[in-house]
């Protein structure tokens, strides 16, 4: 585990085990919905993830790109929780970013035993999409309940 001193690794660490994040939506109307998302993470400011476009959180990201995303350890003993808060914008990937994106949530569902990905997984008239969240904010919520920005 890193120093605990230094909330970006801590946050650094939080991302790297963990493999769902909670990704906050809303609708057009601004009603919320979160939904648990496996996720791969591309140098702690970008996450890839793969999902049909009619799902309830896909289709708020069509309608608002704004999302709110949560990493933490779900199985720690009560009042010792940590995590990482980030605001980011969503969306569908283009197609001349699906390559590069295909290959890192690839890597990474390969590296948790999971199955290889192409892009014709994520291409019509395949189910799946796949979909990016580009943070522009991350904070790291310590043991002591307090908040900190930091860029991991």
């Amino acid at each position: 585990m890193p120093d605990e001193d230094d909330p970006a690794a801590l946050a650094r660490a939080l991302i790297d085990a963990n493999l769902y994040m909670v990704l906050a939506t809303a609708d057009q109307a601004g009603r919320p919905w979160a939904s648990p998302v496996y996720y791969a993470p591309d140098a702690y400011r970008e996450f890839v993830w793969v999902s049909r476009p009619e799902a309830t959180h896909s289709q708020n990201i069509s309608a608002r790109p704004e999302v709110g995303i949560v990493i933490f350890d779900s199985s720690v003993p009560i009042s010792t929780g940590r995590g990482v808060y980030m605001s980011a914008v969503a969306g569908e990937v283009e197609d001349d970013d699906r390559a590069e994106g295909i290959e890192i949530f690839s890597r990474r569902s390969l590296s948790h035993g999971g199955q290889p990905w192409t892009l014709e997984d994520v291409s019509s008239p395949a189910h799946l999409r796949l979909y990016k969240a580009t943070a522009v904010e991350h904070s790291y919520l310590q043991a002591d309940d307090r908040r900190v920005a930091v860029t991991p």
